[in-house]
């Protein structure tokens, strides 16, 4: 009678997956959400899988009443899907769950409860492991800036300059606030979701998540990472190329830097862009002379 009591009061949680061919791990995936009391609503939204992995989540979602299918669209791009998902429910509370990472148990429930009580936060996130079980590179961050992207991408970071990525950094061992968090588990109240206008859609695939962190902090809100509850963030389960990967990752970043700090008209962001072209034109090189 107790767990029912307190899972009655706590509130409910839409999920929202965006997948695109994401492979088996999206199972994974929907099973460990399925399995959290507080996930009110499962939502995955079909950027682009194969016809049999459509079919497969059609029959779960026939036979399970909180997952839905949204699906027919194409691939539109990361945030624009998280916008559609979120379109589709209801629950106060929204959590962006990345395709390739499964919850811990009792990692959803455990964060509501800890939500339940802390109206103040804007966007949380737990800790993001690797399948090894240490802490995410990008789990924790600083802010991304000019010059903490300058550091973080030549190694001035080894000189004692701050640097964008933390899990390098001893873990706090309670709830603490953050600058930045990944994109793989971002939990927000409705309302500050729909404050901020949601994802924005101009980006397709990668740094949706630092500009989405950098418009929750000039609107006032606040970012929390909590290392009580987990996920293991698997990576590298799409069809996706890598060379095609870190080419959104340098659009994305010039992007960025173009809608908040001035673009190329800055010396500094030019600078950057510069290096961030570069970095991409080597690994592109690197690749090539791989084959």
């Amino acid at each position: 009678m107790e767990t029912e009591s307190h899972t009655a009061a706590a509130p409910g949680c839409a999920v929202i997956i965006v997948s695109y061919h994401t492979g088996p791990c999206l199972m994974d995936c929907i099973h460990a959400a399925l399995g959290e009391r507080a996930a009110r609503e499962v939502v995955v939204v079909d950027n682009g899988n194969p016809p049999e992995v459509v079919a497969a989540l059609e029959d779960m979602a026939a036979s399970e009443p909180r997952l839905a299918l949204v699906t027919g669209h194409g691939n539109v791009g990361f945030g624009k899907a998280c916008n559609f998902g979120a379109a589709a429910t209801t629950s106060p509370y929204l959590l962006l769950l990345n395709p390739d990472s499964v919850l811990c148990p009792g990692s959803l429930d455990g964060a509501m409860t800890q939500l339940r009580t802390r109206p103040d936060i804007a966007l949380y996130t737990i800790r993001i492991e690797n399948p090894d079980g240490s802490e995410q590179r990008g789990c924790r961050r600083n802010l991304m800036t000019p010059w903490t992207c300058l550091v973080e991408a030549t190694g001035l970071h080894r000189l004692g300059f701050r640097r964008i990525n933390l899990n390098d950094t001893p873990p706090p061992t309670a709830l603490t606030e953050v600058e930045c968090i990944s994109g793989s588990f971002m939990l927000f109240p409705r309302p500050f979701f729909e404050k901020i206008g949601g994802m924005d859609e101009d980006y397709f695939l990668h740094m949706e998540d630092v500009d989405t962190c950098l418009r929750v902090r000039k609107a006032g809100g606040s970012i929390w990472f909590d290392p009580s509850f987990a996920a293991v963030h698997v990576q590298g389960t799409s069809e996706a190329t890598k060379l095609y990967i870190e080419r959104q990752k340098t659009k994305g970043g010039t992007l960025y830097f173009a809608k908040h700090f001035g673009g190329w008209a800055n010396p500094l962001v030019a600078l950057v862009n510069l290096t961030l072209w570069l970095r991409f034109g080597l690994i592109a090189l690197r690749l090539g002379l791989k084959r």
